[in-house]
């Protein structure tokens, strides 16, 4: 019987192993400030959409062509409220890049940090869906008015005074942030943040009242884009 043993020499011991090189950290906090320009878009969203209200005037129930004409006058907040919630929706894409990256770097990829990410990407997606509509009614209000029906308008103005609200998915965010500040992956206060007004959003949304979702969800993202931009010294330490 014949025994092989192979052995392995390799002719510079001295030299590093070949293979990947670990990936680079860093210290970069413009994601984070992205989350607060995405927070105040939010915000900024949400009350421009109050101030095209022809709908919801009282005065004119019953008469969608005083209400199509009311809204005709307010396109100027139109154009505002388009802008700044497509702008949004941009800025909160990098937000949620940077946080994925940042709950990686702790905890690594887990169910906690992917529905983070999840949560954010979903509400900048309904915040593109909520302006929609934007185009192809205040450009008609704006040089063809008679382009539209009256009808029309009046459903646009309940669409944006909806669906641009609907924060709820960036609730779930907040409440992923909670469980992972639990296991020590972000700061506790920020933790205590996503709880409260993650848990808020999360259950303002499946209510009736899901609109309001809004503003709690746009709190939230704020105050937790300004927590990481501001605080996590801890972490920034260690990097």
């Amino acid at each position: 019987m014949t025994t092989h043993i192979t052995t392995h020499n390799p002719a510079r011991a001295d030299l590093p192993a070949t293979g990947p090189a670990p990936a680079a950290t860093t210290t970069d906090r413009r994601w984070a400030l992205a989350g607060i320009g995405a927070g105040l878009a939010g915000i900024g969203s949400i009350i421009t959409t109050t101030m095209v209200d022809g709908v919801y005037d009282q005065d004119l129930v019953g008469h969608p062509d005083l209400i199509a004409d009311k809204i005709a006058d307010e396109r100027g907040w139109m154009f505002a409220f388009h802008s700044i919630s497509m702008l949004g929706a941009l800025l909160m894409i990098v937000f949620a890049a940077g946080l994925f990256g940042r709950l990686k770097a702790t905890v690594g990829v887990t169910t906690s940090t992917i529905v983070a990410l999840a949560g954010l990407v979903g509400t900048a997606v309904v915040s593109v869906l909520g302006a929609g509509l934007d185009t192809e009614f205040m450009m008609s209000l704006s040089f063809d008015r008679d382009s539209v029906d009256d009808y029309n308008i009046a459903h646009y103005n309940h669409w944006i005074g909806t669906i641009p609200w609907l924060w709820v998915l960036a609730g779930l965010s907040g409440l992923a942030l909670f469980a992972i500040a639990r296991q020590g992956g972000v700061p506790r206060w920020i933790g205590r943040v996503g709880l409260v007004l993650g848990g808020l959003t999360a259950l303002l949304g499946v209510s009736p009242l899901e609109y309001m979702s809004g503003v709690t969800g746009a709190l939230l993202v704020l105050v937790t884009a300004i927590g990481f931009a501001a605080g996590d010294r801890v972490f920034r330490g260690t990097r």
